[in-house]
């Protein structure tokens, strides 16, 4: 860097990536309210996914009368309804509030398998919004938005039918937010610092799973719709009022053209001298122009370049392992012979811990050797769990709750080591991609769950058999800590070909 004797800072010829990743480099105040404010959509996030462990749960029952035509491992379907009663008021959970204790499997887990097949749907169809259309932002808070508006109409729901309805339409709606969250996040910030501030987005999301059994449980002789009221009602509020305080990500308003607002937020964001900013804006615009990525265009680059496609398959393949897991211990928590609440509790807390490795040590892993390892391990401890079986019950939830940890840490890895993978152009349709695959896995989870009351080997076993398949898909990934973030198809394509 030279000084003119007019007070002008020459600077070394460089890309756009370079000179936007000078200026977003040091992390300050700035930053620090943003990272805050685009974190907490996850946190409601989270509530909205687990709601039904609650809202949809079997309440326990009890005889009110006490000889030998009613006792605890009766089925209450073959009693006459005179002779038991539930625990909790009929209100607690729809299960008891419309009468559906006897109804088959498929009616009662409908609601949870609505919500992430929406989930499903939604990330496939919506993920290029954020990428085209709308930008990082404004997806973020539509969909949060439409998601908290939709919880709150579900309090109000007159039977299944339209409950689950409603649910579809809540996981269709909440299936961008933790990627627009994370990319708008990482998009902002220098490769110094992008991995740690990334994790702020799995603290919110820890936090808001943590706080749903200690909302239930403030509630819990009340009905199961003043969770969704508890839990709806701030949430729009909260999106209403800090729409108008979060910036869109620079990068993504210079694919677009929009070069003045994307100036005008690096401006406001820069912990730098201002003579030094306004020659790394010249030096974008005076050396290279960032093209503007059609959408046509682009999709058909992620889908029919080798590369492209590579790595979308398998980050797809190793998301699908790390879905089934990771929801299938937290939704599976009903099975445990523990409190409702506490088994919530026990298991959210170790998203902290989890989060906290990933924070002090996301920019010192490899994302290769870690993600691997963390798939091993947690598909090892959950086949483990079933061939301790039952009997050995503190080893038996210590190995399971240390393959939801692992996987926690692989879930965090892995979107990490997605957003790092592909350019701007099409980053937020293949994180995506790939936190939709770890949605497909947990639509299987409920069934597996079901039936592993029977064979625990078809629950867990399986678990385990899928991550530890699903990890090795890793090996055909390129490593990424490090390295800067590339805008265009072409530019990705020629910097990998430069590294072999």
């Amino acid at each position: 860097m030279e000084v003119s004797n007019s007070n002008q800072v020459v600077l070394p010829s460089m890309s756009p990536d370079e000179a936007i990743e000078q200026i977003i480099g040091r992390f300050g105040w700035s930053q620090f309210m943003q990272a805050i404010l685009v974190s907490i959509p996850v946190f409601f996030d989270a509530q909205q996914t687990f709601i039904s462990i609650y809202a949809d749960a079997v309440p326990k029952w009890h005889c009110n009368t006490f000889d030998t035509s009613c006792n605890p491992k009766s089925n209450i379907c073959k009693l006459p309804r005179s002779s038991w009663s539930w625990d909790e008021p009929s209100h607690y959970s729809i299960i008891s509030d419309w009468g559906l204790e006897c109804a088959s499997s498929f009616i009662t887990s409908l609601p949870a398998s609505s919500f992430y097949i929406g989930s499903l749907i939604g990330g496939f169809t919506l993920a290029i919004l954020g990428d085209f259309c709308l930008g990082r932002k404004n997806l973020l808070y539509l969909s949060s938005l439409i998601m908290s508006l939709t919880a709150l109409l579900t309090a109000f729901s007159t039977n299944i039918w339209v409950y689950s309805s409603l649910r579809f339409v809540s996981g269709l709606s909440r299936s961008s937010v933790v990627t627009c969250t994370l990319i708008l996040l990482t998009e902002r910030i220098g490769k110094r610092l992008r991995g740690q501030v990334g994790t702020t987005a799995f603290f919110s999301y820890a936090l808001g799973l943590l706080s749903l059994p200690a909302v239930a449980y403030a509630n819990r002789g009340s009905s199961w719709r003043i969770l969704f009221l508890y839990t709806s009602i701030p949430a729009i509020f909260y999106f209403i009022i800090t729409y108008f305080f979060v910036y869109e990500s620079p990068r993504w308003l210079f694919m677009q053209g929009r070069d003045k607002e994307a100036i005008a937020i690096l401006k406001r964001i820069a912990c730098i001298e201002d003579r030094i900013l306004d020659s790394y804006l010249s030096n974008i615009h005076e050396r290279q122009e960032i093209p503007k990525v059609h959408f046509y265009k682009s999709m058909k680059d992620l889908f029919k370049r080798n590369w492209a496609l590579k790595r979308i398959l398998a980050a797809m393949v190793i998301g699908f392992g790390v879905g089934v897991v990771y929801f299938g211990m937290l939704l599976g928590v009903g099975n445990l012979d523990f409190s409702i609440y506490l088994s919530v509790i026990f298991n959210a807390s170790l998203l902290i811990p989890s989060n906290l490795l990933t924070l002090f040590f996301i920019s010192r892993w490899k994302r290769k050797s870690s993600l691997f390892a963390f798939c091993t391990i947690s598909g090892m401890c959950s086949i483990i769990c079933v061939i301790v079986g039952k009997g050995r019950e503190g080893i038996q939830i210590g190995l399971e709750l240390a393959s939801f940890f692992c996987s926690s840490l692989a879930f965090n890895v892995l979107i990490m080591f997605t957003i790092e993978l592909f350019p701007t152009s099409v980053r937020n349709s293949a994180t995506s991609l790939a936190r939709q695959a770890i949605a497909l896995g947990s639509v299987f989870d409920p069934v597996l769950i079901s039936i592993g009351r029977r064979n625990e080997f078809l629950s867990f076993g399986i678990f385990g058999l899928t991550m530890l398949l699903c990890g090795f898909f890793v090996i055909v990934l390129p490593e990424t800590r490090g390295k800067a973030l590339c805008n265009t198809m072409d530019e990705q394509e020629s910097k990998d070909s430069t590294m072999v």
